[in-house]
């Protein structure tokens, strides 16, 4: 065990029945007993009939003039508008308790419990939560700004004044030898910058850790209590503030500079002065080096401590992350953000590049037709397409604050840097580059220069200024050539001409160059500090940046909100390249969940199919044309015999709906039989068999007379489980079937998917359709295999559903996939059964058949077989299944996986015992999934399955990156640690 110092605190030794006899005896407090999670103290929460209180049982390290200070600093803050803890008096009136148990010597206090959710609870922080605490942490600042307590000199690790020294002492518990020599090296040069410095910076009382662990929020979006002021304490005012950013890359590791919002809400409660400013960064990375080796130690020291336990791997992320930093950028975005108001570019008489012409600007945004057929994954497309463009008119020019799709990154969790915080102008070797403005010109290097004017510096690159290299220049004097040559490699080679490129920049950033691209994310932080410099060339270059929530409210004025929309907040998605689907941010996203586009987005061939067609014609199958025949002949080739006559409809419901009227035409009989949970479509028929209660929740009430529910044969969550539970499906059909006998009914038809797939793609149990079509045409009816979802080669070994069981239907019905997109159904039946419904008159769909939908139907079968997507399926398909069952391997709340091919199903829950759906679990994950580069979205009559139905043309490597998201996914939204015990009022007695 290692002594115990100001450095290695071990927990009090408690349990829980002995917190409760102590609040009984000292408090006269009985109730239910929870501890809470504390890395040198011991909390208990009790319920009590009357109200929920709070047992603190204090390090012995800690002096009880120590906790009157932290009573005294809650009295004094009490007016704050915050929802504090109140110190409540024990029975003999006091208000700390000093007991000895098991050679311990204790100091004990009750608390009110302070309601709202803890900020630990979220998954992540959102953007007001990140301000919310800036705010918080101000105004704490603020109200102890003339508190003095004699018990608030004292000595804490925590405390940033000795964060070297708390360094130097516990380094050595990291274990990891690398990690050691890179914590000591990073904490060497924040030492470095806060030696002189240390003088200026201004000390008072402090909270000491306004963390996401010690704040409460009723709304969800704004903090409104503080629960612990066990770090109270003198300090620096800033280090207040270095422990909450500190928190902010804990909990925000992907965007660090989101603690700027944090920094500007501080300020706005507490203004910084100069030093602090300077300061801030290197206190941050000292607080994430603190909070490392404080872990470690903690850990090695209370190996039961799971609270510290828990949090260690995020604290190294905070820390690598701070570490990976730019700390001079991070400073001057700190100044920046604080000090800088809002500026725009003026106006100027003399144009960088000249004259330049408004058709020369290029688009190069997410919706660019020069990007179709996915060209944009090619390097420098960029380049070549502004060149084809500067061959035309002799020059180009990019646009400002355009997110551009050749910055798009696939199959990554991370955000795409895509916005232009620039422009290039692409122009003839050798063109003059002028000054548009005063300042002193500054050559960075062989082809950059920097411009230092009066607000902001101007940055360029492309140009040659070696001859006037620190010189102060007037507006208008020439800054040098645009340099470029006519090699093989350059853009501009293929039309045979010499060009340059150039590139202007502005910064608010004195002498720090900005990154050229930015992260969505921070748009609005970048283009504050690079302003758009478009008055530079004479020419607006600026492109308005797309409103996804002020577009969504317009969907919701003029479109029925009954036609629902994925996720709260949408992105809004402009473009699809194969299994991807990029918005108009520029981030792509592994499409899981869209089985209409079936051999992938934007596909050209399909493009040209569509146009070719258009331009001979479009019209209705009461016409004569060839394209009608080769697709029909097509279909009736892929069915199984003796299906051979095809009708064309738009959709899933008119396939579903003309089948039901070929089955009572033809038998001339009066009751469909259908599963329950089913969906079949929308059409009054459709909808008619479909009893899913997700997709209706009066379904089951609501059926018409001539539909008769039969058990759902789900193998996985059904009344009967397992593969081999047909024969018990069966027997209950059995009944079903003598019960309509003897109540006069006939049946006509029986319609069910092949495989389960409004419940995710749950196989059906082996011989469960060759007994119930048996069954069926024992009594004259049909069979109607709904294969809208799960066929047309997405199963991977098999082409069709109904092959998996082993049966052949009387009637297929298919949609979805058979036109990528384009609304196309059919139905596919034997000759006698489009003969007899003949008898009722013709079957016209005006646009089933037509020209273009048969056209388009032919292109997508031609590229499933010359791509190979079926074996795709099959391959793809097998490894993320396995993949998915390793997962659940690792992760309770995986209860099932199951399907085949590219339609699997997720099946979550919260108790596997009990196999309770975990509905809210699966819907926090598809959000998570979104946020790094994945959509999915649940499904099932609890809403509890994951559906995983891609494009078939899913990759390998795009398999692999959603089974990683959803692993990191699947422990962002689990408990950070176990449950803690708890102990009821009976048995503490």
């Amino acid at each position: 065990m290692t002594e115990q110092s100001h450095f290695h605190l071990p927990r009090p030794r408690l349990t829980l029945e002995q917190a409760a006899d102590l609040a009984r005896e000292r408090f006269n407090v009985i109730g239910v007993v929870t501890e809470l999670g504390s890395n040198q103290d011991r909390n208990f929460r009790i319920h009590t009939d009357a109200a929920t209180v709070v047992l603190k049982v204090s390090n012995p390290a800690i002096a009880a003039v120590e906790l009157e200070a932290q009573n005294a600093a809650l009295a004094h803050l009490r007016g704050l508008g915050l929802d504090l803890p109140a110190v409540l008096q024990a029975i003999d009136g006091n208000e700390i308790q000093r007991i000895t148990i098991d050679g311990q010597t204790l100091d004990l206090r009750l608390l009110t419990y302070v309601d709202g959710h803890p900020l630990t609870d979220s998954v992540r922080l959102t953007a007001g939560q990140v301000r919310s605490l800036g705010d918080v942490a101000g105004r704490i600042v603020r109200g102890l700004s003339n508190f003095e307590h004699a018990g608030t000199d004292r000595f804490l690790q925590w405390d940033l004044r000795r964060g070297g020294e708390v360094i130097d002492a516990l380094l050595g518990q990291v274990n990891d030898e690398a990690r050691r020599e890179h914590l000591r090296t990073v904490t060497d040069a924040a030492r470095m910058q806060l030696a002189p410095l240390k003088g200026d910076l201004r000390v008072q009382t402090i909270h000491g850790d306004l963390t996401d662990d010690n704040v409460v929020s009723r709304d969800g979006d704004s903090i409104s209590g503080v629960i612990d002021f066990g770090d109270v304490a003198q300090g620096w005012l800033v280090a207040e503030l270095a422990a909450t950013c500190a928190c902010v890359l804990y909990r925000s590791p992907r965007h660090p500079l989101a603690i700027l919002d944090t920094i500007d809400a501080f300020a706005r409660q507490v203004p910084l002065s100069d030093a602090e400013l300077t300061a801030l960064w290197p206190l941050i990375v000292l607080r994430t080096a603190v909070l490392v080796v404080s872990g470690e130690a903690q850990v090695q020291l209370d190996d039961d401590n799971d609270y510290a336990d828990a949090n260690r791997a995020r604290e190294w992320l905070a820390f690598a992350t701070a570490a990976d930093q730019d700390g001079a950028e991070l400073e001057a975005l700190i100044r920046f953000i604080v000090t800088a108001p809002d500026a725009s570019v003026a106006a100027t008489e003399y144009p960088l590049a000249g004259v330049l012409d408004p058709a020369a600007l290029v688009d190069l945004s997410v919706t660019s037709a020069a990007f179709d057929a996915g060209v944009w994954l090619e390097p420098g497309i960029d380049e070549r397409v502004a060149a084809d463009a500067a061959a035309q008119l002799g020059h180009a020019v990019t646009r400002y604050g355009e997110y551009r799709l050749s910055q798009t990154r696939i199959n990554t969790a991370e955000e795409s840097v895509t916005l232009a915080l620039g422009v290039e102008v692409i122009l003839p070797a050798g063109s003059h580059i002028t000054a548009p403005i005063a300042g002193t010109v500054v050559a960075v290097d062989a082809d950059t220069v920097r411009l230092e004017a009066a607000h902001f510096d101007l940055w360029l690159t492309g140009i040659d200024v070696a001859a006037i290299d620190g010189q102060t220049v007037e507006a208008g004097t020439t800054l040098g050539t645009a340099l470029g040559a006519a090699q093989a490699s350059s853009a501009g080679a293929r039309h045979g001409v010499s060009t340059a490129r150039v590139t202007l920049q502005t910064s608010r950033l004195r002498g720090i160059r900005p990154p050229f691209f930015a992260a969505p994310s921070h748009a609005a932080l970048w283009q504050r500090v690079c302003p758009d410099p478009s008055a530079l060339l004479g020419l607006e270059t600026a492109r308005s940046l797309a409103d996804a929530g002020a577009l969504l409210q317009r969907r919701d004025q003029s479109f029925a909100r009954v036609q629902e929309h994925y996720y709260q907040a949408p992105p809004q998605i402009e473009r699809g390249w194969q299994h991807h689907l990029i918005d108009t941010h520029g981030q792509a996203y592994v499409d899981m969940v869209n089985n209409v586009t079936t051999v992938g987005h934007g596909h050209p061939r399909i493009a040209e199919a569509a146009r070719s067609q258009w331009s001979l014609l479009n019209t209705n199958s009461r016409f004569h044309y060839e394209e009608l025949v080769r697709f029909t002949e097509r279909l009736a080739a892929l069915a199984p015999d003796p299906l051979d006559t095809v009708f064309l409809v738009n959709s899933g419901t008119e396939a579903v709906d003309l089948a039901l009227r070929l089955a009572l035409s033809y038998t001339g009989q009066d009751t469909v039989l259908a599963v329950r949970e089913a969906y079949h479509g929308w059409s009054l028929a459709a909808d008619a068999v479909s009893s899913s209660v997700a997709d209706n929740p009066r379904a089951l009430d609501t059926r018409p007379d001539w539909v008769h529910l039969v058990e759902a044969p789900n193998a996985v969550r059904g009344k009967y489980r397992g593969m081999q539970s047909a024969p018990q499906y069966l027997e209950d059909l059995d009944g079903d079937l003598r019960d309509l006998a003897d109540a006069g009914r006939t049946v006509a038809a029986f319609i069910a998917e092949p495989v389960f797939g409004n419940a995710g793609g749950v196989l059906l149990p082996d011989g469960y359709l060759a007994g119930v079509y048996e069954r069926m045409r024992a009594r004259g009816a049909l069979c109607i295999a709904d294969e809208v979802q799960v066929s047309y080669a997405r199963l991977g070994k098999h082409f069709w559903g109904t092959e998996q069981q082993g049966v052949v239907p009387d009637i297929i019905t298919i949609a979805k996939a058979m036109g990528n997109g384009h609304p196309l159904g059919a139905v596919i039946t034997r000759r006698d059964i489009a003969e007899r419904f003949s008898e009722e008159g013709p079957f016209f769909s005006s646009a089933g058949g037509s020209p273009l939908s048969c056209r388009i139907g032919l292109t997508v079968l031609d590229i499933m077989r010359d791509e190979g997507l079926q074996h795709n399926a099959e391959v793809v398909g097998r490894h993320l299944k396995q993949g998915l069952e390793r997962l659940g391997e690792r992760f309770d709340l995986i209860g099932a996986v199951y399907g085949m091919g590219l339609y699997l199903g997720v099946e979550l829950v919260s108790d596997r015992a009990a196999f309770t759906p975990a509905t809210g679990a699966a819907a926090r994950l598809c959000d998570e999934l979104l946020l790094r580069g994945c959509i999915v979205q649940p499904t099932g009559d609890f809403k509890n399955v994951l559906k995983i139905k891609p494009p078939l043309c899913l990759s390998s490597a795009s398999a692999d990156h959603f089974l990683a998201a959803l692993a990191d996914a699947l422990g962002a939204i689990a408990p950070r640690a176990a449950q803690p015990p708890t102990l009821s009022a009976a048995s503490s007695r």
